[in-house]
Order: structure tokens, then C-alpha cells, then sequence
């Protein structure tokens, strides 16, 4: 756990394929389930802990890397989790215990630092405190004080698993047989689920009958309308996953991304589904050789300042010039979106993203430049959202990730 967590935080690895490789073979599912809890948890309240941890340590930077990352874990299971003193001090002593030899000695700093914690000393406001100075600030500038300390808090939460089926009630029924609960996501079609076994062993994800998919990003998805019989281009397309949604709703979808990994995944991905989805690769720093379509979908890459339930070392390693970076390639691709959306038709955007200059700045400025466009009230038939400028966030409350979504038509 403790080379894992170093690992994240080193910058060298993400959190998800660490920790899939970490469990590869971990049974039973309460083991997985606990050390997956303890580094996703660790690392979203690192901030909270280290300033926990900061009155009891004289010089905490001068610690060894291990022993941080042990009272940091500690600290977690104490102060967030509530196990009991004895059950969580002692198993990280016995670890420091048997690390290196020049760093046993520091065993009896974090037995009497971890006993001495108390809740109180997790610092208020908590969303706030939980997250780099700047970014807190980005964020409270796009959303506002309140809605940014709540979405700074959801995103503390775990992440439920998230399922989407087209045919939720067959999807419902295979999963339960095979010993998972169930129950009715904020979308139809989206489903929350606590599976027995790892989701690639589920049999109902075999047969193509679901799809792992946040409820806010089904909803990006279903922001194009009815595309029944209607040809989508989906832009950035990644893994394919709202291509493959689009595709079962019965659009005629082409997904176009530079990344050939990425491509061959979501070509699979939609083979499992039983869906149809052209592939082409593309660099969309220029317009894709394609023709103008009714409707596209630009799911942009961003900052993923909303996703960090998922993906907590995005707030370690983030810098207010990555996301200026990403925000002047945003732009370049919302020309390329718009050089390849025919006249009377609907443009997507979308980012999972919660900073101003990515969302809402974003889209004001191209409607300034561009006066054959309008900006659309997007459907979006979820709690927790937020209109702002000529869209809306998706709040990350209740295991959703965060996003900006604005649609766009053009006069025909």
C-alpha cells in the first residue's frame, strides 16, 4: 500500500491502473474493497490529513516519504473511516517496523501521533481545505462560494459503481442473478450497483448488456436529442463510450481521435456492446475529412478538475498553467467542431472540468466570434445543476462527476 501510494504521489503513476494492478489476485471482495477505500481516501483527503498531522510533527517535510504516507493512511482510517485506535495505529506501526533500518526508529512518533488525532483536527471548511489554494479559488470563481465548497465535498465521497444499460431491465435482471444489488441511477438507464465480483467477471458485462458510465456523462450523451437514424459526429471520442451510448439510441456515429490505443479500445468496447461505430484517427488540430453533420459532440480534454472522486492526483499535480494550456486547445478544437457541424444543426460541448476559462469563458467567446450560433437550454434531467453563462454544470454530488455542458445550434 505504502509503495503504491508513493508511486501516485511521486506523479509517476495514476491511481486506477496502480491500484488495478496492486488487487490483481486480492481476494476476498472485502479486502479489495477496503484497500481500494484506503488509497482512493488517502489520497482525496491528503490535504486534510497532512494539516491533521501538522501540529504534532515538528518537521514533518523531513520525514522519510514512508513514514509520511504511513500517517497520512493512519490518519485516514482514524479521522475519516472511525476505526478504532488500536485497530489502525497498530498495523501502521508494524509497517514503519518493517521498512528500513534507519527508519524503524520513527515507529514510536507514529504510534504516539496517531493516538493523539482527533476529528477536530481536520481543518473547516473542508471542501475548501481539501484542495490546493488556486484551485479552490478557480473553482469558486466558475461556481461560486457555496456551490464550490459542495462540489469540493461530493468529490471527497467514494464513487458508486455506475453502471448504463440499453436495456436497463434485462441488465437489471442478469446482474441480479448473478448476486448484485441494484438499484435505479438519476438517469433511465443508469444504474447504481455493489457487485459481489470485479465488474469484468460479471457476466452481465460479458455479454455486452452494460456499460461502465457515470450518470453525468450518459447525460452529455443524451444532451444530443433524439438521434434516431441521425449520422453524429463524436469528437475526442476516446474510449468510445458516448459514441457506443449514441450508436444503441441509433445514431450513425463516427468517432474521431488521434489516440490509435484508444481507438482499437473503443472499437472493442462497442464489439462487447453489439454496437456499429466508425473509427477514424485523426489529429483534430485541423478539420477530419469528413461531412458536415447535424449533430456533434465535442467532449474536449480539460483539466478533469470534476472528476477527482476518480482521479485524486489530478489536484496534486495541476498547475494554473496546465489548465491555460488546455483551455487555448480547447478553442482550437471548438474551430475544428464547428468546421465539421452542417447549417440548422446541434453542437456538444462538453468537459469534465470545473474552472470558468474551460466552461462557461469558453463558449461565451465562441459565440462572440461566431454569429450564426445560439446557445440552447441543455436538457439535463439531473439534481445538482448549476446554469451558468450559456450552459450548465453538472455539480459532483451523489457519486456524479463534475461538467460543463453547453449545446449549440446553428442557423440553418
Amino acid at each position: 500500500m505504502l509503495a503504491l501510494l508513493a508511486q501516485v504521489r511521486s506523479g509517476g503513476r495514476h491511481l486506477a491502473p496502480a491500484l488495478d494492478q496492486a488487487l490483481h489476485g486480492l481476494e476476498p471482495r472485502e479486502a479489495r474493497a477496503f484497500v481500494t477505500d484506503l488509497a482512493y481516501g488517502t489520497l482525496r483527503h491528503a490535504r486534510l490529513l497532512e494539516a491533521a498531522l501538522a501540529p504534532r510533527l515538528a518537521n514533518p517535510e523531513r520525514l522519510p516519504e514512508r513514514v509520511r504516507l504511513a500517517l497520512l493512511a493512519g490518519a485516514y482510517e482514524r479521522l475519516v473511516r472511525g476505526t478504532p485506535a488500536h485497530a489502525a495505529v497498530h498495523a501502521w506501526v508494524e509497517l514503519v517496523k518493517r521498512g528500513p533500518t534507519r527508519q524503524r526508529r520513527l515507529a514510536g512518533l507514529v504510534n504516539a501521533v496517531l493516538r493523539r488525532l482527533s476529528p477536530d483536527d481536520l481543518p473547516s471548511p473542508a471542501g475548501a481545505q481539501s484542495l490546493p489554494p488556486w484551485l479552490f479559488t478557480a473553482l469558486a470563481r466558475a461556481l461560486g462560494p457555496e456551490p464550490a465548497e459542495r462540489a469540493a465535498l461530493g468529490m471527497l465521497a467514494p464513487e458508486p459503481l455506475w453502471l448504463s444499460a440499453a436495456d436497463a431491465s434485462a441488465a437489471t435482471a442478469r446482474l441480479r442473478s448473478e448476486g448484485a444489488e441494484v438499484r435505479p441511477g438519476p438517469l433511465p438507464g443508469s444504474m447504481r450497483v455493489r457487485s459481489p465480483q470485479p465488474l469484468g467477471r460479471l457476466a452481465a458485462y460479458r455479454e455486452g448488456l452494460v456499460q461502465p458510465q457515470n450518470p453525468a456523462s450518459l447525460a452529455v450523451a443524451r444532451a444530443c436529442g433524439d438521434v434516431t437514424g441521425v449520422r453524429v459526429l463524436d469528437l475526442c471520442g476516446g474510449h468510445g463510450i458516448k459514441a457506443a451510448a449514441l450508436a444503441a439510441a441509433g445514431a450513425r456515429v463516427t468517432s474521431v481521435e488521434r489516440d490509435p490505443a484508444k481507438l482499437r479500445a473503443a472499437t472493442a468496447n462497442a464489439d462487447r456492446l453489439g454496437v456499429h461505430v466508425d473509427q477514424l484517427a485523426w489529429d483534430l488540430a485541423t478539420p477530419p475529412p469528413l461531412a458536415a453533420a447535424p449533430v456533434v459532440l465535442l467532449d474536449a480534454p480539460c483539466s478533469g478538475t470534476g472528476t477527482l472522486r476518480g482521479h485524486p492526483e489530478i489536484a496534486l499535480r495541476l498547475t494554473p498553467e496546465a489548465v491555460a494550456r488546455l483551455a487555448h486547445l480547447q478553442g482550437q478544437l471548438l474551430r475544428s467542431a464547428l468546421a465539421c457541424l452542417a447549417p440548422g444543426g446541434r453542437l456538444v460541448y462538453a468537459v469534465c472540468a470545473l474552472t470558468a476559462d474551460e466552461g462557461p469563458e469558453q463558449v461565451e467567446a465562441l459565440l462572440a466570434r461566431e454569429r450564426d450560433l445560439r446557445a440552447e437550454a441543455p436538457a439535463l434531467p439531473l439534481e445538482g445543476t448549476l446554469a451558468v453563462g450559456p450552459g450548465r454544470y453538472i455539480l459532483p454530488e451523489d457519486g456524479l462527476d463534475g461538467f460543463y455542458l453547453a449545446v449549440l445550434s446553428r442557423r440553418a
